[in-house]
């Protein structure tokens, strides 16, 4: 890997060194490499060479841009291991969970070869007498992304694969903190034969963003980050004409009645608040249980399990849970463990206190668990996104659901029972996109689609899945007749019917 990764334009690697950024590992906690940062002119050239490709694409027939797909997935495939190394690196995850993530960005592309199928419209012939109508779905033109860190080669795979089977051109704008990982699927993906100027790549920071959101040329854009960016992509993409999905961030809950497997709980939130160091929209940060027996017997079983977490470095395979993104990252999070007693919290397990001696650089915490946390307490109110699971404890289902609903995200939950009637009672009722039934982090599979509700979401079509066929397209119906040449008609006034 070049020690300074530029751009991607028109099939060309182009490097660039007027203005760099280090790309670390957060654990070692050194610098590994620089990446460019794009200028406006560099935008304005990716967005270029998209337009140029946009014809002679759009034109070709979905089963060719199908077969491409199907190479590309072949090239993933092959190359996994390196793929989830380069995440393992820059975004400190451990290897076998930077292969989950892998994978299910692996089937979005999946998806995707199902393109001449998706992309099928509908006909009815003699709609009227002798007129048939149909309609077809078209590709938009030049679209883009911009991708956040946590998901440095997945998120990417949720957008341009879908995009550009439909027939778009597409400008990618990763991660700065982590793009070497998707720098690669790129090439994967020319290899695989896709036409020079279909998919551009370009390395940059808030002055490529800007630029991509002011050129009309990009016609739509999809977003994933923060809930205040999401909220200023959307309305800044908007107001300039754009079509735009921008899914922001979450806190989300998970209700545990009484009835549950506690042992089973106790694992699922395990995993789902410390694994990839909880740096998820779709990590469970918090824990609302039923009844203070429940709570009890939870919070005693998870600060065990804490107690024998192991925590190092990405590349070894053997941990449980990696670094946090950067050192500024790690302090933010652990300025956030800091507000809990104070604020009336119990910090029974604190982060802060994880040293890694072999990687004492390394931007390492470890696992923290917060009991007794309530609304209005910065640990509940606040997207975290770091290790840090909250407790918090309600008399019954009912007061649960309700606190669940009253928060400002919605993007995932789900609950902990026995119960099917309480399940269905949840599943139905409580307002959030995403819900598991002990299923604690329960992302769609590639041909549903990923999306939350409330401040989680902005813009009316989720990621991937069929919403993504309709978010890169627009449907055009043609009403079509051919008039008998004997029978001239007379001219009619009436509104067709």
């Amino acid at each position: 890997m070049s020690q300074t990764l530029g751009h991607i334009i028109n099939g060309e690697y182009i490097p660039d060194t007027a203005r760099c950024q280090d790309v670390f590992n957060p654990g070692l906690g050194k610098v590994i490499r620089k990446v460019a940062l794009a200028s406006a002119d560099t935008v304005d050239k990716a967005i270029t060479a998209a337009e140029n490709a946009f014809p002679a694409w759009r034109d070709t027939p979905p089963l060719k841009r199908a077969r491409i797909m199907f190479r590309f997935h072949q090239l993933l495939t092959e190359n996994a291991d390196e793929i989830a190394a380069l995440i393992s690196e820059e975004h400190g995850k451990i290897h076998h969970d930077a292969l989950g993530e892998f994978q299910r960005g692996l089937e979005v592309v999946e998806y995707a070869c199902g393109a001449p199928e998706l992309l099928k419209g509908e006909h009815s012939k003699n709609a009227g007498p002798k007129v048939d109508s149909w309609s077809e779905l078209q590709p938009l033109g030049v679209v883009a992304g911009i991708t956040p860190f946590n998901f440095p080669a997945m998120v990417p795979m949720w957008m341009f694969p879908m995009a550009i089977v439909c027939g778009n051109t597409f400008v990618l704008k990763p991660s700065e903190k982590d793009p070497s990982a998707v720098m690669r699927v790129a090439e994967l993906l020319q290899q695989a034969g896709l036409p020079d100027g279909v998919l551009n790549l370009v390395n940059g920071d808030k002055e490529a963003v800007g630029a991509l959101l002011a050129d009309n040329r990009v016609q739509a854009l999809s977003f994933v980050g923060s809930t205040p960016i999401a909220e200023y992509i959307y309305a800044t993409g908007c107001a300039n004409g754009k079509r735009v999905q921008a899914l922001g961030g979450a806190k989300n809950h998970a209700l545990i009645l009484p009835d549950a497997d506690i042992d089973n709980a106790v694992n699922a939130l395990m995993g789902a608040a410390f694994g990839s160091c909880g740096e998820r929209c779709m990590a469970i940060s918090v824990a609302v249980v039923v009844g203070d027996e429940l709570a009890d017997t939870m919070v005693a079983k998870l600060a065990a399990q804490l107690a024998t977490m192991k925590v190092g470095i990405g590349t070894d395979n053997s941990m449980e849970m990696g670094p946090l993104i950067s050192k500024e990252h790690m302090h933010k999070v652990a300025g956030y463990i800091a507000t809990a007693e104070p604020e009336g919290a119990k910090l029974v397990v604190d982060g802060r206190e994880l040293s890694v001696a072999e990687y004492p650089d390394g931007y390492f915490l470890g696992g923290s668990l917060i009991d007794k946390v309530k609304p209005g307490m910065k640990v509940y109110d606040d997207e975290i996104f770091g290790p840090v699971l909250c407790v918090v404890r309600v008399a019954s289902m009912q007061a649960g659901m309700e606190l669940i609903n009253q928060h400002e995200y919605g993007n995932g939950t789900c609950i902990f029972t026995r119960d099917g009637e309480a399940a269905r009672y949840f599943t139905d009722n409580i307002q959030a996109g995403m819900v598991g039934v002990n299923v604690p982090l329960p992302v769609p599979v590639a041909f549903h689609s990923f999306g939350g509700w409330k401040r989680s979401l902005f813009g009316d079509l989720y990621a991937y899945g069929p919403d993504s066929v309709r978010f890169y397209t627009r449907r055009k119906t043609i009403t079509q007749r051919w008039p008998s040449a004997a029978v001239r008609e007379g001219v009619s006034f009436s509104f067709p019917s």
